[in-house]
């Protein structure tokens, strides 16, 4: 009989990210204060007979706010990616049927892809009773992409190297914000490489500031002005356009407004749900900009047998 799961891919939040100079492998060290956030994709999974090949679809979630065309090869798709790599680990087929329902934006510096990756991962996983251990599952992760490992466990963690070394701080403080998604275009690679221009113009090597993110880290409270990303200023040259809305919904909210990961999408941290709600609504409203009030979460538990299982 078939088995159905339903696994909640969130998004991540990038408190604090400081990026160090371009190594000789053409890779940047990172120092990063990361949290999952309750802006989630759903992956629905439901187990094939045997010798049965793999299905897979990618939709937009009824309720996503900002779209885009889904027209990657699957080749391509972390999700398909992330299942065959798991495959591969343990040695045998795994057919399901995957249906992805995306409400994280695509491109916009939240890791929609890379928690899709981690998802099926975890899910395969459980639905299969694999009991691959979790340092296995982040290993996987790592030839996935340098946000994948942190989204196995989620939560809260520093995250160094290229995202491989990961020091997880448990459940995240309780966060109240607001994500917005300015319709621009912000490829991380073109952010990277002004990053790098920026660096190599100040006659300086851009510096890792670990001691700024740990310490960041470890406040008793994070207040609106604390965050901070050494992209940021990349990013707002790359698409001007972003800046622009910067602007106008650091207006609006009175409050700074940052950066999520290499862009475009931006957050500012809130007093409390209400304070979000208000702010998320008035961006929609005012600036036409979609926003949505989120908070910081662990992983939800995966749901066996979903309701709608009929959907997949």
């Amino acid at each position: 009989m078939a088995q159905t799961i339903l696994i909640q891919a969130p998004a991540k939040l990038n408190l604090a990210l400081s990026i160090g100079a371009v190594n000789p492998q053409g890779m940047h060290p990172i120092s990063s204060w990361m949290v999952t956030a309750d802006l989630f994709d759903d992956l629905y999974l439901e187990t094939l007979p045997p010798a049965s090949f793999s299905l897979f679809a990618t939709i937009w979630h009824k309720d996503a706010l900002r779209r885009s065309d889904i027209d990657w090869s699957i080749s391509k798709d972390l999700v398909h990616r992330a299942h065959g790599q798991l495959e591969k680990f343990v040695g045998r087929e795994l057919p399901v049927k995957s249906r992805l329902e995306k409400r994280i934006p695509v491109g916009g510096g939240l890791g929609g892809g890379s928690s899709d990756a981690a998802a099926m991962l975890r899910g395969l996983n459980k639905l299969y009773s694999l009991k691959v251990s979790a340092d296995d599952l982040r290993a996987i992760a790592s030839t996935l992409g340098s946000d994948v490992p942190f989204l196995i466990d989620g939560g809260s963690a520093i995250i160094g190297g290229i995202g491989e070394k990961i020091e997880s701080l448990g459940a995240p403080p309780e966060l109240h914000a607001v994500f917005f998604f300015p319709e621009v275009p912000c490829p991380t690679g073109a952010v990277y490489k002004q990053f790098d221009t920026l660096s190599n113009s100040a006659s300086s090597p851009a510096r890792l500031r670990e001691s700024k993110v740990r310490s960041l880290a470890m406040q008793s409270s994070v207040l609106p002005t604390d965050p901070f990303n050494d992209l940021a200023e990349a990013a707002g040259i790359i698409a001007p356009a972003m800046s622009d809305d910067m602007e106008e919904i650091a207006q609006l909210a009175q409050l700074p407004i940052h950066v999520c990961g290499s862009g475009s999408s931006l957050f500012t941290l809130c007093t409390d749900p209400m304070h979000a709600s208000a702010l998320a609504e008035a961006s929609s409203t005012r600036l036409h900009i979609p926003a949505v009030a989120i908070q910081t979460t662990p992983l939800p538990p995966m749901i066996p047998n979903p309701l709608h299982v009929r959907q997949i």
